[in-house]
């Protein structure tokens, strides 16, 4: 199974992510970690990276397309993976067809906008192990201290408000244009693509793509 999550940022793709690569196996790649790892390698490349984060804005195509290449053509993803915040824009999307590499099944996550700024304005952050809390959902056992390393959590600053708001904006400028061409594979019989109610639970989302995949994919 190949697969790519689609969502805005807050919808979960995250959280379905690790169930859907823990289940069936195979390993999920996020834009998110790999630029992560690029940071704290503190090679050329990552410095540059950190520096566009930190000024809040986006990583160019170029450099997550090249990391993402890398790390589809490990061993691991000989039998699928998981695409998690890739591709976020249309010129991702193409380069992934370029490369021919076929994409099996798109499932879009929907939250509606306002739950969106409740659930990234209450993360907090782990940054040297990428774990994720939330003040509201998700706390951490000793207020604004990891569970695992008492190391303190930070606020991301592009998990501030207006920061939010301004990647909803981003979002919805870059990444509607890859739903649709998701959509139109869709229409074209080229892969399988299913929409997901994200504001139920976490369980209850798991359940509904657990049936799409066994239904779909799994024999």
């Amino acid at each position: 199974m190949r697969i790519v999550l689609l969502g805005a940022p807050g919808t979960g793709k995250g959280t379905q992510g690790k169930f859907i690569t823990e289940k069936y196996n195979i390993p999920k790649i996020s834009t998110g970690d790999i630029l992560r790892e690029s940071i704290y390698s503190k090679d050329g490349i990552g410095k540059k990276i950190q520096k566009i984060v930190q000024e809040g804005k986006l990583v160019p195509d170029r450099i997550v397309c090249n990391l993402i290449r890398k790390r589809i053509q490990k061993k691991d993803c000989g039998n699928g993976f998981l695409l998690d915040g890739f591709p976020r824009t249309i010129e991702q999307a193409y380069y992934l067809e370029t490369n021919k590499t076929n994409i099996d099944c798109a499932i879009e996550f929907i939250v509606p906008y306002q739950l969106i700024l409740e659930r990234i304005s209450g993360r907090r952050i782990h940054m040297q192990s990428g774990r994720i809390y939330h003040i509201k959902f998700y706390p951490p056992k000793t207020k604004d201290k990891d569970d695992i390393t008492g190391e303190p959590l930070i606020i991301r600053k592009d998990d501030q408000i207006e920061s939010v708001k301004k990647r909803l904006k981003e979002y919805k400028i870059m990444t509607y244009p890859v739903i649709k061409y998701y959509k139109n594979k869709k229409r074209l019989g080229k892969l399988k693509f299913f929409k997901i109610d994200a504001t139920d639970s976490s369980l209850i989302i798991k359940k509904k793509i657990d049936i799409i995949l066994k239904n779909n994919f799994i024999l």
